[in-house]
């Protein structure tokens, strides 16, 4: 599936340019996740490579369909030059790695926590998987493929993941947005939710 890889790492550099950074990370009994970093105006990118090399398996599968099945990479994007936001770049591999290691699907509006903060200093411990087609078109695979998604990831404090679980994605997004939470800001505080 190293077409699908190529494919994928074609639409990153078309959409977001050169990477300036790349990183791979094996675990064992997975194949190779790879994070790229773009730097532009100001905000810098990480994006997964290597996690759309198989279609996602539903864990109560008896046997994984090696075409068919929902395919993604994921994104998380933040403001340069405040937090040593480069640390990232393993718990974004151990994310990426979260289908094949534990049998997960990850769709929007899922809550991914990597158990620690996502670097050093970040009030964040896990992401909301955000709705695809925003920055990075979806990449259409030649049936019976499913489309490659770029799900962006924004990060979640404590409190927002908890009250993301009694409330759900779309109330948490709201509750953003009415508040003007700045997403990318690394040293942000979590939104008020009382």
């Amino acid at each position: 599936m190293s077409d699908v890889l190529e494919l994928v790492e074609a639409r990153l550099r078309t959409t977001l340019g050169e990477p300036d950074a790349r990183a791979a990370v094996t675990f064992l009994g997975t194949d190779r996740i790879e994070v790229l970093r773009f730097v532009d105006s100001g905000v810098v990118r990480y994006a997964t490579l290597g996690m759309s090399a198989q279609p996602m398996a539903d864990p109560t599968a008896v046997v994984a369909d090696p075409l068919r099945g929902p395919r993604a990479e994921l994104v998380l994007s933040v403001r340069g030059g405040l937090a040593d936001t480069d640390k990232a770049l393993r718990p974004l591999a151990v994310l990426a790695a979260s289908p094949q290691v534990e049998g997960v699907v990850v769709a929007p509006g899922a809550s991914l926590d990597v158990g620690e903060p996502l670097w050093p200093g970040a009030t964040f411990t896990s992401v909301l998987v955000a709705a695809p087609g925003g920055l990075v078109e979806d990449l259409e695979l030649d049936e019976p493929r499913e489309p490659v998604r770029f799900l962006p990831l924004l990060p979640m404090t404590p409190n927002e993941a908890a009250w993301k679980r009694v409330h759900g994605a779309e109330a948490l997004e709201k509750r953003w947005l009415e508040h003007g939470t700045d997403l990318r800001d690394p040293l942000r505080t979590g939104v008020p939710l009382d």
